[in-house]
């Protein structure tokens, strides 16, 4: 990832509206520039983390930074018209959104599993999700790089548009009694995944048209959020079997 070096040069970005994925403040850091960064992050939705003195050597290698880094990831996002327009070509797309996942390794795992079901575009929440960071890309295999990527300011907006666009949305929680299985999956369909800790916020949930449990037979009434993900994603596969032959022939 890229960085930015310096209290100036990272608040005169943020003002400029560079995205950037993550501030990273030294510990005890404070001051007047201090603060004004810390307001335009939290404005942007941008992840501050703040961090001992020895973790911040480790992002800072021997620069000059005046206790403050921005990380800025070189990949590329979309906006969710650029996203609608792509999948107006497809026939039944399917959108993945992510709620509020914040484990780089949870996103990576999610991205590479959604790269390998086929799923056309993803949306994330600008807030409250781990920034593409260096673990993201290592977990994810690479698979950021293929992946159409949409950052949502409003993750119910995002949904209500794409109902607007035909599509259905789908989201899980182990409250319900309909299982996985038990929905057609040859529609454009939006898959929300959740939190790891809370799952899907209710708020989104009640805009969700189906939602599903997976079966759960042994004494731990939990899995992953990346394993979660996996299971529906393959799911869906499974029951679009014309686009699984294609795959396969």
């Amino acid at each position: 990832m890229k960085k930015i070096i310096g209290r100036k040069p990272l608040l005169e970005a943020l003002n400029k509206g560079v995205e950037i994925e993550q501030v990273i403040v030294a510990h005890n850091q404070t001051g007047r520039i201090i603060d004004k960064i810390l307001i335009a992050a939290k404005k942007k939705g941008v992840k501050i983390s703040r961090v001992s003195a020895s973790k911040f050597k480790e992002y800072e290698r021997g620069a000059n930074s005046q206790g403050v880094i921005g990380l800025i990831s070189e990949l590329k996002f979309y906006s969710l018209d650029e996203i609608l327009k792509e999948l107006k070509k497809i026939k039944n797309p399917l959108v993945l959104l992510i709620d509020s996942i914040q484990d780089p390794h949870n996103l990576g795992a999610i991205l590479r599993t959604a790269d390998a079901a086929g799923v056309n575009a993803v949306i994330i929440t600008l807030r409250n999700t781990a920034p593409f960071s260096d673990v993201v890309f290592k977990v994810s295999a690479g698979a950021v790089n293929f992946l159409k990527i949409s950052k949502a300011k409003n993750l119910s907006r995002a949904i209500e548009l794409l109902k607007e666009n035909d599509f259905w949305i789908v989201g899980s929680s182990p409250e319900v009694d309909r299982t996985l299985v038990e929905i057609d999956y040859n529609l454009p369909i939006g898959l929300v995944v959740g939190n790891e800790g809370r799952g899907i916020r209710p708020s989104i949930l009640k805009k969700c048209d189906f939602v599903v449990k997976i079966p759960m037979l042994g004494k731990v009434q939990s899995l992953n959020v990346s394993v979660s993900t996996g299971i529906l994603l393959y799911e869906i596969l499974r029951q679009r079997k014309e686009l699984l032959n294609e795959q396969t022939s």
